[in-house]
C-alpha cells in the first residue's frame, strides 16, 4: 500500500482493524476476531479453544486471555476513536501521529469464572484527551454472562 496516499478517517479505521487481526501475531495466536460495530464501539469475539485454558479442571479461560481480550479491545477502540475525526490524511502522517500508541495502564475486574463457548469483548471511549484515552471495556460469554470489565489508559497522541 502506498503511504503517501490519502485515506479517509473511514478507510484508515479499515487499516488499523485489519492491523489489529492480521498483523498482530499474538492476536492471530489467540485466535480473535476483531469487528466495528459502529463508530464508537468495537467488538473482539473469541472462540472457546483448550490451549486458552486457565483451570483444566473446570475448562475456564486463563485470567491472562481475558486480560488480552480486554486490552485489544480497549487499544482498537481507542484508536479508531482518535482517528475518526482526523479527515483525509496518509499512512505516513497516521505512523507518525500514532507512532507511541500503548497501553499506560489497565485494570481488570473478574467478575465470573471464564466458561463459554465463544468470549465477546466490547469497548467504548469514557474520556479522550489530545495525548491519551480512557477506555470501559467487558468481556461477556456466549450467552450474555458477564465475566470481567476493564478500564485502561492508552497513549494516543
Amino acid at each position: 500500500m502506498d503511504t503517501t496516499v490519502r485515506l479517509s478517517s473511514e478507510a484508515l479505521g479499515e487499516f488499523v482493524m485489519h492491523m489489529f487481526s492480521e498483523q498482530m501475531p499474538f492476536n492471530k495466536l489467540l485466535g480473535l476476531k476483531i469487528d466495528k460495530l459502529s463508530a464508537d464501539e468495537v467488538e473482539v469475539r473469541l472462540p472457546w479453544d483448550d490451549k486458552l485454558m486457565g483451570n483444566p479442571i473446570h475448562k475456564i479461560l486463563h485470567g491472562g486471555v481475558t486480560a488480552a481480550i480486554l486490552d485489544t479491545v480497549g487499544g482498537v477502540m481507542a484508536i479508531l476513536y482518535s482517528i475518526k475525526d482526523f479527515g483525509d490524511i496518509s499512512l505516513d502522517e497516521f505512523q507518525g501521529s500514532f507512532s507511541n500508541v500503548g497501553t499506560i495502564d489497565m485494570r481488570v475486574d473478574y467478575l465470573r469464572p471464564g466458561k463459554g463457548k465463544e468470549f465477546i469483548a466490547t469497548a467504548k471511549v469514557i474520556r479522550k484527551g489530545k495525548k491519551v484515552a480512557v477506555c470501559r471495556m467487558e468481556l461477556h460469554n456466549e450467552t450474555g454472562t458477564h465475566i470481567a470489565f476493564g478500564t485502561a489508559t492508552y497513549m494516543v497522541g
